[in-house]
């Protein structure tokens, strides 16, 4: 058993612009939802960009899947069928994906907001808004006047927000984040450390997370593991 101040600490590396990051997230919740631990369990979400040269907004026309075929070089019934199923399975955890509204673009301011709501006690809620501003409502997450207003409606003063986004806070932080992804050979999210001792790739079910939990929660002390990966979303797509 963890004393009542002790945390476990599970680690995960995503990014906004990630499907799969959002459905690892809801089935994170759900294995948490059934872990006897789950009052010591402290999230923490690090940043990762899956196309850190993406300009603020990308502006290109025509339908989501003919834009998806274009960028990895697939047919459009191709990509027609990638999105149906991503948006079936989104939909089977809670997540109402809307491919057609996705508003492309940079991600990094986005992520120095996640670690200044970290500071705030509400990291958790800023990554959940973000991913379903991006994800499910169109949000183009790359401006930073929609950074502002996602920002506010989760709790945080909208002077901080502004005067983070204005300058370079929390700029160190995120590629830190992500210097220490490259260390761990990750090269796709979502990417979760369990109690510094189990790593899990991809968007594994619930019950597999839930296990892993209970694995690295009975086995502290041991060397990390990885364990069998699962789907994610990296250079080459989702």
């Amino acid at each position: 058993m963890l004393s009542p101040m002790a945390h476990f600490h599970v680690d995960v590396w995503s990014d906004i612009a990630c499907p799969w990051c959002y459905v690892g997230k809801r089935r994170l919740e759900a294995a948490l939802q059934q872990f006897s631990e789950r009052g010591g369990v402290h999230v923490r979400w690090h940043s990762f960009e899956l196309n850190p040269a993406a300009p603020r907004r990308v502006v290109e026309g025509g339908r989501y899947a003919e834009r998806l075929a274009k960028k990895y070089g697939s047919s459009v019934q191709e990509a027609e069928a990638r999105i149906a199923r991503l948006t079936e399975l989104a939909r089977a955890d809670g997540i109402p994906m809307d491919f057609e509204r996705i508003a492309p673009g940079n991600t990094f301011d986005a992520h120095r907001l996640v670690h200044l709501a970290a500071e705030q006690g509400r990291q958790d809620e800023m990554k959940e808004r973000l991913l379903r501003g991006y994800l499910c409502e169109g949000e183009a997450i790359g401006e930073p006047e929609v950074l502002v207003r996602l920002a506010v409606e989760v709790g945080l003063e909208e002077d901080r927000v502004r005067a983070t986004l204005a300058g370079d806070d929390f700029a160190r932080a995120v590629r830190g984040d992500e210097a220490q992804a490259q260390e761990l050979g990750i090269s796709g999210v979502p990417f979760f450390v369990l109690g510094g001792r189990y790593a899990v790739s991809g968007a594994q079910p619930a019950e597999l997370l839930l296990r892993a939990l209970q694995q690295a929660h009975e086995e502290l002390g041991r060397e990390p593991e990885e364990l069998a990966e699962g789907a994610v979303c990296g250079p080459d797509g989702c």
